[in-house]
């Protein structure tokens, strides 16, 4: 924080489910620079991916920006976005903190038919009796994240980022209160 330079490009990352998007949403509007939802450029309607391609050159394209707060752990762009980012924040809550958050989400969206990325919904059947279970996704990715995002962090290409972690929702809100205040 005390480096203004720090906080020029910010990726926030996390399991799903952790936070990663109203984390970004709030601090790009604190610090007054776009916020950028990868989930917006990768899925197309139905439930459909934009070919690599075409996700590579809209994200590329999106953080060409001199300022921005990205949200999103894809990995077939992680290489684009950590080299031009300045910062990571890592969501690194407990598992229980993060199913939890995955499971009022997904029952919330699965109730309300709340709209998402390219007017894509959430169902119950989807949700709860599918492969494609954002439940699931949670629970096949959790630990595995946990250990390759260190792993990553320790990579001479990415050695220019400032890394911050918080293991819990207290520590990040103290941290977007900071952020607000120096705003």
């Amino acid at each position: 924080m005390d480096q203004p330079d720090t906080l020029q490009r910010i990726a926030v990352i996390g399991t799903s489910c952790s936070g990663k998007t109203t984390l970004a949403r709030t601090l790009a509007g604190h610090i007054d620079v776009p916020h950028i939802q990868l989930d917006t450029l990768h899925w197309l309607p139905n439930w459909q991916s934009r070919t690599l391609a075409e996700f590579q050159s809209l994200t590329a394209a999106a953080i060409a920006a001199e300022r921005w707060v990205l949200d999103g752990n894809y990995s077939q762009v992680r290489p684009i976005i950590w080299r031009r980012a300045t910062a990571l924040i890592w969501l690194n809550y407990a598992f229980p903190v993060v199913f939890w958050r995955a499971l009022k989400r997904t029952v919330r969206r699965a109730a309300t038919r709340e709209e998402l990325f390219a007017g894509n919904r959430e169902t119950f059947r989807q949700s709860f009796f599918s492969r494609d279970s954002i439940l699931l996704w949670v629970l096949q990715t959790y630990h595995r994240r946990r250990r390759e995002y260190p792993q990553l962090f320790k990579e001479p290409q990415f050695s220019h980022l400032h890394v911050i972690e918080f293991q819990s929702p207290r520590q990040t809100a103290l941290f977007v209160a900071q952020v607000a205040k120096q705003g």
